[in-house]
């Protein structure tokens, strides 16, 4: 049976000894000192997990280039193949708590097809500095990134990427992001829904989490309804392949559906028993992906 996000989520945090002695504290302080609890609840909500340590030291072939770009107050990690150097990038992004080493199965079927993959890995993940990261700082990396790769001669030809890093290529290709294809590979359409659920896992009350999601919004100057495929659907301009699987637990199929529907002539590609994470590797999946983005 397909468990719900909510079941996957907090499976995943209760896994954690640590993590259920913050979720006791963070109850606790809700009572006692509101505004504490707030700010932890958001330290936490901004914190990727599983750890970025647990993925920084995985070994590269050495044919592949590894870059650190200064980025705010922290860093971003570029990963690029110079197999074919004068070709149109294509540039892959993570999800929250993903990492570089998950876009390799698609950078490699991407080069075969004579594009230069180029995998960014976020901060706060993998071999990038930061503690924390957000769905803006995302699309504010996705931008800067596509910015100096243009600067530098290169012509960008597809942004493919995957769940939360999804809902951020499709906010910047909204804005008149300069490329040609664009890849949602299992978007989550609704970034307040994360909060809740978020705040189901850690049994914050909804004062707690609406005071979460305000603050954060006012620390990054955008309202997390921005992103939702109603907003940023009919505004992409560029030819977009949707992939999403019927039984995601993550991210429910439906939110790849409420993509497909917003972007005027979107692909969607359904897949079966692929989950959130198998589609990234699976035969089939890559070869469509190849073939729409030449």
């Amino acid at each position: 049976m397909t468990r719900t996000a909510l079941e996957a989520t907090s499976a995943f945090y209760q896994a954690s000894t640590g993590i259920r002695l913050f979720r006791m504290v963070l109850g606790a302080s809700q009572r006692l000192w509101p505004a504490l609890a707030v700010r932890a609840a958001c330290r936490l909500f901004l914190t990727p997990l599983p750890p970025k340590w647990l993925h920084r030291g995985r070994p590269w072939d050495a044919a592949w280039r590894i870059e650190a770009w200064p980025f705010e107050q922290a860093s971003l990690t570029l990963y690029s193949q110079p197999a074919a150097p004068h070709g149109p990038v294509a540039l892959l992004v993570h999800g929250w708590g993903g990492h570089a080493g998950q876009m390799l199965a698609l950078a490699q079927a991407l080069a075969a097809q004579g594009l230069r993959p180029v995998i960014l890995e976020m901060p706060g993940h993998g071999r990038s500095n930061g503690a924390e990261s957000t769905l803006p700082q995302f699309t504010r990396a996705i931008d800067y990134v596509v910015a100096r790769l243009r600067q530098e001669g290169h012509v960008v030809r597809t942004l493919v990427a995957h769940s939360l890093g999804a809902s951020a290529a499709a906010y910047v290709a909204s804005r008149g992001l300069p490329i040609e294809r664009l890849v949602l590979l299992a978007p989550p359409a609704s970034p307040p829904e994360y909060t809740r659920l978020f705040a189901q896992v850690f049994g914050l009350s909804e004062a707690t989490r609406a005071a979460m999601q305000k603050r954060i919004e006012a620390r990054e100057g955008i309202l997390m309804p921005q992103f939702e495929p109603e907003a940023v659907g009919p505004r992409i301009r560029v030819p977009t392949l949707v992939v999403h699987d019927r039984g995601d637990s993550i991210n429910r199929f439906a939110d790849g559906q409420a993509y497909a529907h917003a972007v005027r002539g979107a692909q969607l590609l359904a897949t079966e028993g692929l989950g959130h994470r198998k589609i990234l590797k699976d035969a089939q999946v890559l070869g469509r992906i190849a073939i729409f983005t030449n």
